[in-house]
Order: structure tokens, then C-alpha cells, then sequence
């Protein structure tokens, strides 16, 4: 079964951190640009960060200097490194690779 799953969101104070993982199954991970996107409350979706097959990575200005996204081919898995964390980072962020969704996992950045 071809999917992805992210797991490590959660409740953060403001200037906290969290990493975020997107573990992949059924797809060569290797072969696909790998992208994280955040979806907030009555917003659209869009896109946080992104990492190219040999690791060039892109940032919205948002998060820029604050996230790292990265990945481990040989894991089948992506991450997305969350520093200085502040409360407008509130939202559901997503996997995307290989046209596939994950399924989501919310972070809340909140005192």
C-alpha cells in the first residue's frame, strides 16, 4: 500500500521547536521531490518547504531561517525541523510526495 505518514506535531509553547516526520511506504522515496504544506483554521493550504532528489531545498519566506526540511532516502523518511516556533505556525501540516497526501498531523503553537 502506497502512503505516507507523518507523526511528531503537538502542543508548543511560542519560541519552542518540534521535528516533524513523514515516513513513507510503497514508493521509492529517492526518486521524488519531497514537500511539507500547513493548512490553518478557514485558510488554504500552502506550501512550507520542499527538497529536491539530491537535497536542494526551498522555503516560503514565512518560515524561512526557522525550518529545515530534510530527508533520509535509505529511511523512506522526510523531515521538517520547527524552531522558534510562533502561534500564526498553528495548523495541520501535510506530507506531499510522489502525488501522495499524507494524512496530516497538527501542530499547535499556543502558551
Amino acid at each position: 500500500q502506497v502512503q505516507l505518514v507523518e507523526s511528531g506535531g503537538g502542543l508548543v509553547q511560542p519560541g519552542g521547536s518540534l521535528r516533524l516526520s513523514c515516513a513513507a511506504s510503497g514508493i521509492i522515496f529517492s526518486t521524488y521531490v519531497i514537500a511539507w504544506h500547513r493548512q490553518a483554521p478557514g485558510k488554504q493550504r500552502e506550501l512550507v518547504a520542499s527538497i529536491s532528489r539530491r537535497g536542494t531545498t526551498d522555503y516560503s519566506d514565512s518560515v524561512k531561517g526557522r525550518f529545515t526540511i530534510s530527508r533520509d532516502n535509505g529511511k523512506n523518511t522526510a523531515y521538517l525541523q520547527m524552531n522558534s516556533l510562533k502561534p500564526e505556525d498553528t495548523a495541520v501540516y501535510y506530507c506531499h510526495s510522489g502525488g501522495i497526501w499524507g494524512q496530516g498531523t497538527l501542530v499547535t503553537v499556543s502558551s
